[in-house]
């Protein structure tokens, strides 16, 4: 551990001069190395659309950042984002839906500048389109809300779509979001929770014994094309006999739970089971921590590929702290978590302010190189960073 630590300081010393004599549990690092990152990434936007997930996982970081530290430039530059899209979900202007699951990964941050501005009209689209029978709404539509992709249950969804939801509730009042919340997030559970590891598949077709249909390569985790892998190979069983519980798929889970139990009701029926589930899976997580800090890509398995990973490390930072902070998770047990990740996380930024290892886009673990990073992994980081500014005050 000592010469981790030195290395760490050989390193903010490199990549951040300024702050080389910093305290990086300190607010000013913090926000500098926070300030860092999302301005190489702001300059650096991906390609993808503007509207979909990847997006909206970025901005709900640099609006946790304008929330934490009251920087007013995070909130601007989400506020700029929605009057750019007309406040719009994503693909009213084209007709073409994605399920209701990824269409509300961009209104959360609509919702959220809502909450500081009170503007009604950016409100008006998600609200509409929630509510309309003519688009796919868990009530006109519940096969394509809950089930994502003709019964896969997508984890990824349980991020950018009950939260949403409870957010819905928050500003109108109204029980049937938080009913419609409690039907998409409990059917995705009730299929893709493994109860004796208090974590997530990714999709149906990860759980052991499943039929789905699939190349007989994507099934055997000893070939040479699974361990050189850069893109998805879809496998049940590593050659250590482990289930296949993706990373960040968990992250998805576990960033998703903490932002629901933040908006709904406290005294709501449901809250006690979303805290059941978050205290599960925080202590789970926290048995599968490496000694590096990091978490690895396979959480049941950690020899399956044996490298850092930092969008499932900053989500799980996180959440934690979150729980720290909001007094659900005993600081005392979970500090030590953080005060490992968070080192380990600020070494793979670079220079530049690029958040790497960061796996690419996928539904599984799969091969990371230190030049991997994207923007929802940067998102990640923000959210993590923005909670880690109020950890240790």
């Amino acid at each position: 551990m000592k010469k981790v630590l030195a290395l760490l300081a050989i390193l903010i010393g490199i990549y951040f001069p300024n702050e080389a004599q910093a305290n990086i549990k300190s607010k000013e690092f913090i926000k500098a190395i926070t300030d860092k990152v999302d301005a190489y990434q702001f300059a650096h936007l991906s390609k993808s659309s503007n509207d979909n997930w990847i997006r909206g996982t970025y901005y709900s970081g640099v609006m946790a950042v304008f929330q934490s530290t009251g920087d007013k430039r995070y909130l601007e530059k989400s506020i700029k984002w929605g009057e750019d899209l007309g406040w719009k979900i994503p693909g009213i202007a084209s007709g073409v839906y994605g399920s209701g699951f990824y269409s509300m990964a961009c209104s959360q941050i609509w919702m959220e500048c809502y909450f500081e501005t009170k503007q009604e009209y950016m409100l008006k689209p998600t609200i509409d389109y929630i509510n309309s029978p003519n688009y796919s709404n868990p009530v006109s539509d519940p096969l394509r809300w809950y089930y994502e992709n003709a019964g896969l249950r997508f984890v990824d969804g349980l991020y950018t779509s009950p939260p949403a939801l409870a957010m819905l509730n928050k500003i109108t009042g109204e029980e049937k979001y938080l009913d419609w919340m409690d039907g998409c997030f409990w059917d995705i559970y009730g299929v893709l929770y493994d109860k004796d590891e208090g974590l997530f598949y990714r999709d149906t077709r990860y759980i052991k014994g499943t039929q789905e249909k699939i190349d007989a390569r994507y099934i055997r985790p000893d070939s040479i094309a699974h361990k050189e892998a850069r893109r998805t190979f879809m496998y049940q069983e590593t050659v250590n006999g482990k289930k296949v519980l993706w990373s960040r798929g968990n992250g998805w889970a576990f960033g998703g739970i903490s932002r629901i139990l933040k908006y709904m009701p406290k005294d709501h029926g449901s809250y006690p089971r979303y805290k059941a589930l978050y205290v599960r899976m925080a202590t789970e997580l926290k048995k599968r921590q490496q000694p590096d800090g990091f978490w690895r890509p396979n959480l049941d398995d950690p020899e399956d590929i044996d490298l850092k990973e930092s969008s499932g490390t900053c989500f799980f930072t996180y959440g934690i702290a979150w729980g720290i902070n909001n007094g659900i998770l005993p600081r005392d047990e979970f500090l030590p978590v953080i005060e490992k990740s968070w080192p380990a996380i600020v070494s793979i930024i670079s220079d530049e302010g690029i958040v790497q290892w960061g796996q690419l886009p996928a539904g599984a673990p799969y091969k990371v190189i230190k030049e991997d990073t994207h923007e929802y992994v940067t998102g990640m980081f923000l959210l993590a960073a923005s909670e880690l500014y109020k950890l240790w005050e």
